[in-house]
């Protein structure tokens, strides 16, 4: 199958910001459709994503169609000007699917089969369900194909978000047969797998298992690909939908909503290849710390998925969600910060689950646009002054983020990071990676997202805080890009083992230790809680304290810049630079305190030569999108309580108290 370029694929352009939600109109009486679509027009919605969860009502009995009904809120919305992202019913099959084949429902890795209630209940590898996909997704599309509503074509929902992997006979299969196209021979497999340990050489494909809970752990290799199985299992369903609709329908865009930055079971990469347009679901966990950055990180993320292009916010709250442990309401002001934020972030959408908070179900206390309070209250004003405000800056649709530093992003890495088994239980994906992402969100540095392998000639800045998967083509993209004058920040378990999952032997950090100038011979983790002191050995960076991690790290042509002076690694260095080829390389062998790790990323700045904003008030976020012309968008936006005067190309701009400027200069 033939990918197609971005430049082939069908745009989504409404000619000004996409701003509405999920609406379910099958959740109320048909008078109150009327209603609805009023109010839409009162919000200044011109988009809605229809039929998500709609396949009992359009097949109420296999083989027999009932598309009265959505007919006619089609039409309603179309008269009113509203645009429809209509999407294939998949992700909830219905009752009678379920009766006829309760073989198809999934199985968790301890072999607990799932029950019928709630949504996503299907195998993905499943013949059954690709049949019964593909029928109700070929009489949708031949059905609605050509409509002037239909602008956007939204297959399945939130891939991967609850049936994820399965461990169900019909699954191990599919593996097998995955793991035969991929190897092509068992003995392949083996030496991929590194079988000879504990005994678990395969003589046949047929032998081989998915990697169910067992007596102690399962081969991570085999855990490894298990999940890259499943990534490409899901993706081939998307395709199988994705292909019907195209060809029905080939000028309209179509796409899925990811969670990129939320659950880590798709390979993004891969996916993002096979869309028209990015889309993307991002939530707020109330509990965290500065969650307002983690919306950055996403939206980051998600542009770089887009390959810098245009995406869609496909779904975030109006105020509290239903799923955390504590579910809390957004502050005043706080629903057009976030919407905003995504939007500065190169969002040309901001969509919402859900239009009209539902009556019943799972979902019943999850914020909407309509509240079950009604229109009289605070959210719905702000959802009006939203679409308000977002009407006025059509202008910025089309234009893009610029960025000249990136963060290495690998699904592999973090699938086998995720395996166990590992120097130190504090060993994480994330971890090293969101404290290096708000150490630059603080210093005002917009950042890219890339794959290890993607081309780096367009960043004079690349930090791999979380790069434990390193093949060596990867190994010799960093090398190159390094030798060419890029500086590189890397941090520990780094560069370890190859795709396969094996050691890269010599010292670590394996694959990367030229480029970074040292070798170690030993991790040194260090237990929960306990902290170390570091000394200074360049002047630029003041002596500090660091946690989780130390290491018996030799020089090997690189200087060292701070050093343990206690703990296991005392006398080693725990940060160190190295100047290879036109370039520089930093390696951070520690967890150094913020305060410490603000001054390194600072100096590798400086070596950069990026120049970080000056005179930015803490807790004010600066990000500014480019038309092609010239134009640019800068969004000042005030994630604190107080008013903040804002450094903006030699003037001073006023930023109220937990709200946002968007101010425009046009060449």
């Amino acid at each position: 199958m033939t990918v197609q370029s971005a430049s082939e694929r069908p745009r989504f352009d409404l000619g000004s910001v996409a701003y509405g939600g999920d609406y379910n109109p099958e959740q109320w009486p048909e008078e109150i459709w009327p209603q609805d679509v009023a109010l839409m027009r009162e919000a200044g919605v011109n988009l809605v994503s229809l039929g998500i969860f709609s396949w009992a009502r359009l097949e109420p009995r296999p083989g027999e169609y009932d598309f009265g009904w959505l007919d006619r809120i089609i039409g309603l919305l179309h008269e009113a000007g509203i645009r429809i992202d209509l999407a294939t019913p998949t992700a909830a099959p219905p009752a009678w699917f379920q009766r006829a084949n309760p073989h198809v429902r999934p199985v968790t890795v301890s072999g607990t089969v799932l029950g019928y209630g709630a949504r996503q209940t299907y195998c993905p590898s499943s013949p059954e369900y690709a049949g019964a996909a593909a029928r109700i997704t070929t009489e949708l599309a031949r059905r609605y194909a050509g409509h002037p509503a239909v602008v956007l074509w939204h297959i399945h929902n939130e891939y991967g978000c609850h049936t994820s992997r399965c461990y169900c006979e019909q699954s191990v299969s599919a593996f097998r047969a995955w793991l035969a196209d991929r190897y092509r021979t068992v003995e392949a497999l083996n030496a991929a797998w590194g079988t000879a340990f504990w005994g678990q050489l395969y003589a046949d494909f047929d032998e081989v298992d998915v990697p169910r809970e067992a007596p102690a752990a399962a081969n991570p290799s085999q855990q490894v690909d298990f999940r890259r199985f499943s990534s490409d299992a899901l993706l081939e369903c998307y395709r199988r939908e994705r292909d019907i609709v195209r060809a029905a329908d080939p000028s309209v865009p179509i796409t899925t909503n990811f969670m990129a930055g939320l659950t880590d079971n798709l390979d993004l990469w891969q996916w993002a290849e096979e869309v028209d347009v990015v889309a993307n679901d991002h939530y707020l966990t109330a509990a965290q710390k500065d969650n307002h950055i983690n919306l950055s990180l996403s939206a980051d993320l998600t542009r770089s998925l887009a390959g810098g292009r245009p995406w869609l916010l496909m779904e975030h709250s109006t105020s509290a969600v239903n799923w955390q442990g504590h579910n809390i309401a957004k502050r005043p002001g706080e629903l057009a910060r976030n919407s905003l934020a995504h939007l500065a972030r190169g969002a040309d959408g901001i969509m919402f689950f859900q239009w009209r908070a539902s009556r019943n179900g799972v979902e019943k206390f999850h914020s909407a646009m309509v509240p079950h309070a009604g229109t009289d209250t605070r959210l719905w004003r702000e959802v009006v002054a939203l679409g308000a405000r977002l009407g006025k800056l059509e202008e910025v649709c089309g234009t893009r983020v610029e960025a000249k530093a990136a963060i290495v992003w690998d699904w592999e890495s973090r699938w086998n990071l995720d395996c166990g088994n590992k120097p130190s239980t504090d060993l994480g994906f994330r971890e090293r990676l969101d404290a290096f992402y708000a150490c630059l969100w603080h210093a005002g540095l917009t950042v890219d997202f890339v794959h290890p392998g993607a081309d780096l000639s367009g960043y004079r800045l690349v930090l791999a805080p979380s790069m434990y998967v390193t093949s060596a083509a990867w190994a010799e993209n960093l090398r190159g890009w390094v030798r060419s004058g890029g500086t590189l920040v890397s941090s520990y378990f780094t560069g370890i083992v190859d795709q396969n999952g094996a050691v890269h032997l010599g010292g670590y950090p394996g694959a990367l230790r030229d480029i970074l100038g040292v070798r170690t011979e030993e991790f040194l983790p260090l237990l929960p809680g306990q902290r170390v002191k570091l000394a200074s050995e360049d002047p630029g960076i003041p002596a500090g304290s660091a946690s989780r991690w130390a290491e018996d790290l030799r020089l090997d042509g690189a200087a060292a810049v701070l050093r343990h002076s206690e703990g296991p690694g005392a006398g080693r260095p725990a940060v160190t630079r190295h100047g290879f080829g036109e370039g520089t390389a930093w390696y951070l062998a520690t967890a150094p305190d913020q305060s410490t790790l603000d001054a390194v990323l600072r100096a590798a700045c400086a070596d950069a030569g990026l120049a970080l904003p000056v005179g930015r008030p803490a807790g004010v976020e600066c990000v500014r999108r480019v038309g092609a012309g010239g134009d640019e968008f800068d969004f000042l936006i005030n994630h604190t309580d107080q008013d903040v005067v804002v450094p903006l190309g030699g003037e001073q701009v006023t930023v109220p108290a937990g709200r946002v400027r968007v101010v425009v200069s046009t060449r």
